[in-house]
């Protein structure tokens, strides 16, 4: 064995995903690390999590694990709906522009990208989208992805939600939630998770853990149980079935426990809050959108990119205006804020 650490990048603000994983989950997996266990969620660490999951939406879901966000997308949109079915997500949703057309492969359902404001579609666009039903030579939209928090860091109210969940259900549609970042739009909205799903109507959740402070694990949740019947099937044809389950178990058992998804959580919306206020305190620049979760996204001047990224590494998010994404994790700390806020002002003050 090579005993000689590896040298890992210093930290930056590229992405959650870049994190370490939280002490607390590391030994819970330790502690999970003994004996055997029966595999594919037989254990009893995965009854408890599924139990646990089912308590805090305050329904009957049935949870499954899976390993990356992107397959919980998928496959939670494979069990609501069809080949010759669409779903509605925003321009900038994750499903459409970041999982590589695997929606479309191995969904095998339509995307439909609405137009979106600071991230979110609004009731309005999204009812203009609702044409031709019963148009056997026209895709059938079945389903309403909505991302929480979005892709630019924003929320949807819980008056938004629940306009569009309520006109969905009188339209004989579903709504899933893209909640790959789920616990920062709860510690944002100071609501619970069946707040902002079971009570508004939302019917399937992906759950993610793995940006706040997990190893590597994700949960399809769905609220409507009924969707969930062939589920195990299609997790199991897309090779998503974990057969150690009760290692993902570990990890979601040490996130519920104590609450620690919320301390996670206000720890970086925490950060990205500071990042904003120092950015306008000591720049001239301002964050592009409202900072509603743990990433602020910044136009800065293309000439000042490579430098900061010296500095502390993050991605430019869009290449033709250099709008930029600065994002916060767990493990973010002030000082590294401040440092990285002064090398904007040194190169402001320097233009």
């Amino acid at each position: 064995m090579n005993s000689k650490p590896v040298q890992f990048e210093p930290k930056g603000f590229g992405s959650d995903n870049h994190a370490s994983v939280h002490p607390a989950v590391i030994q819970s997996l330790i502690t999970a690390n003994v004996d055997h266990a029966h595999s594919y969620g037989l254990d009893p660490l995965t009854e408890r999590v599924e139990k646990k999951v089912a308590e805090l939406f305050e329904t009957a879901a049935r949870s499954f694990f899976v390993f990356n966000g992107t397959a919980a997308n998928i496959l939670a949109l494979k069990a609501c709906t069809r080949s010759y079915q669409t779903v509605l997500c925003s321009d900038v949703a994750h499903i459409h522009v970041d999982e590589c057309a695997g929606p479309e492969i191995h969904g095998g359902y339509k995307l439909m990208p609405v137009k979106s404001v600071d991230g979110k579609v609004s009731l309005e666009n999204l009812k203009a989208q609702l044409i031709r039903r019963g148009d056997q030579h026209y895709s059938q939209v079945k389903t309403i992805s909505l991302t929480q928090p979005t892709e630019l860091g924003t929320c949807y109210s819980m008056e938004e939600l629940k306009a569009i969940c309520d006109w969905a259900k009188s339209e004989n549609l579903y709504i899933h939630m893209d909640g790959s970042r789920f616990a920062n739009a709860c510690v944002t909205l100071r609501k619970s998770f069946a707040d902002i799903t079971t009570r508004v109507g939302v019917d399937v959740v992906s759950f993610g853990g793995t940006k706040n402070g997990l190893m590597g694990a994700e949960l399809v949740v769905f609220l409507n149980a009924s969707l969930a019947q062939d589920f195990k099937y299609i997790r199991k044809q897309l090779g998503q079935l974990p057969s150690k389950s009760r290692f993902l178990a570990a990890q979601f058992d040490a996130y519920f426990e104590n609450d620690l998804w919320k301390t996670i959580a206000e720890t970086s919306l925490k950060s990205a809050s500071y990042f904003a206020n120092e950015l306008t305190k000591h720049t001239r620049l301002k964050p592009e959108y409202p900072v509603q979760s743990n990433a602020a996204f910044v136009k800065l001047p293309k000439a000042w990119i490579k430098e900061l990224k010296k500095e502390r590494f993050f991605y430019v998010w869009d290449e033709a205006t250099f709008v930029c994404r600065i994002m916060f994790s767990w493990d973010t700390t002030e000082p590294e804020i401040q440092s990285f806020v002064k090398k904007i002002a040194q190169l402001e003050k320097g233009n």
